[in-house]
């Protein structure tokens, strides 16, 4: 078993889990199933208008309740989303699609399979919370790069420079100053519009 695998085995009993479910032998099912394993539980219904905060982990119904409820898509939380579906349709089908949710138990409920299920969601859940932390420091990156191409654009046209001097006088105040160059790009720019507002500044075509 490799670390990933064992760190998601080692969590389950730190799990807090939320059963979004009527009162009944399926929840039951359920309830007993996550509590032989480890999970402290609790069960709510009828379903909440908004996403629990305080669970790591929900199973849910997905049924005609869900599509009153407001933001009810793993977009919106840490938590791993667990479908519980009654039937098949398309109609079902669609909400499923809707909640991003990261796995699904079908009826009837059975004590089998909810294991699997619990580890297969958390794993793609901690993928997909990984992926997108990477997306977000990767359009940090391009907006943080853009930023400092236009300080140096604000620089080759106010003194003539080449990319790499305009650059390269940045990253030198940025050590100078033990600031980053984006923060060093931040004051040239925001120098160059206070100039053009007095009127004293030549106007960029930025």
């Amino acid at each position: 078993m490799n670390a990933g695998a064992r760190r998601i085995f080692d969590d389950l009993r730190t799990l807090r889990v939320v059963v979004i479910h009527p009162p009944g032998d399926d929840r039951s099912v359920l309830e007993e199933q996550l509590r032989r394993i480890g999970c402290p539980v609790r069960a709510i219904w009828p379903l909440p208008a908004h996403l629990p905060t305080d669970a790591d982990v929900i199973f849910f119904l997905v049924g005609p309740e869900i599509r009153n409820a407001g933001n009810w898509s793993a977009a919106d939380t840490q938590a791993t989303l667990i479908a519980l579906s009654d039937y098949e349709n398309p109609t079902a089908l669609k909400m499923l699609l809707d909640t991003q949710a990261h796995g699904v138990i079908t009826k009837p409920y059975r004590s089998t399979g909810v294991l699997s299920t619990l580890v297969l969601a958390r794993a793609s859940s901690g993928y997909q919370q990984r992926l997108h932390a990477k997306i977000g420091k990767l359009e940090e990156a391009i907006k943080a790069r853009r930023h400092i191409e236009r300080a140096m654009r604000i620089l080759i046209d106010a003194h003539r420079l080449s990319e790499n001097e305009a650059y390269e006088h940045m990253r030198s105040r940025a050590t100078e100053l033990r600031v980053t160059v984006g923060e060093i790009a931040t004051i040239v720019i925001d120098a160059h519009e206070g100039m053009e507002k007095l009127g004293l500044g030549k106007r960029s075509k930025l």
